[in-house]
């Protein structure tokens, strides 16, 4: 892999050269959905998501989490969507984008990680921040899985480019034209 990443910026449109931030656009919940699920008890937009089924309603918010890399001096951020309780979502929304304080909730992260292994959800920190960034996410240090200790830890840069070029593989496969791959990435970049 060369020493940087160059992909087309989803927001901005241009080619950028620092490596780009493991977005996922929905919660794994709305996207085990079938397509009329997601049209009659779906909601989903840039930064909230609501799942009405019959006994109980799940409410899931956009956050950015990032992963130290121990021998690079960038680091790898996600783009991940965690639930919250109704209270904590309730509160989130109605400070959102105006947040002149941090605020934390708990909640659970709701994405499978690609390169990671999932048999349960990870309990997470989710810190707001202030002037309306999405809020980071912080994973509970005594959750014992492979993701929480790779993030205490740290990765190499070799991991870190790997799980990068596996997210433009999958990018790639969805895409109907495949020309130029790594130099495109659809994901959001969240800093």
């Amino acid at each position: 892999m060369s020493e940087n990443i160059k992909f087309k910026c989803s927001c901005c449109g241009e080619i950028h050269e620092e490596w780009p931030a493991l977005t996922y656009i929905s919660p794994d919940n709305y996207n085990c959905l079938s397509e009329n699920d997601k049209k009659k008890i779906g909601y989903l937009d840039n930064d909230f998501c609501i799942i009405k089924h019959n006994d109980q309603i799940n409410r899931f918010i956009r956050c950015t989490l990032t992963q130290k890399v121990n021998d690079n001096c960038q680091d790898l951020d996600y783009g991940l969507w965690v639930s919250l309780s109704e209270k904590s979502f309730l509160d989130y929304e109605k400070n959102f984008k105006k947040e002149t304080e941090e605020n934390g909730y708990f909640g659970w992260l709701c994405n499978d990680i690609i390169d990671y292994d999932f048999s349960e959800s990870i309990p997470m920190d989710v810190l707001t921040r202030k002037n309306g960034e999405r809020p980071r996410l912080i994973p509970h240090k005594d959750f014992d899985h492979p993701f929480v200790k790779d993030y205490y830890n740290g990765i190499s840069k070799e991991e870190a480019e790997k799980r990068i070029l596996n997210m433009l593989k999958i990018v790639s496969e969805n895409e109907p034209e495949n020309e130029d791959v790594e130099k495109k990435v659809w994901w959001k970049i969240w800093k």
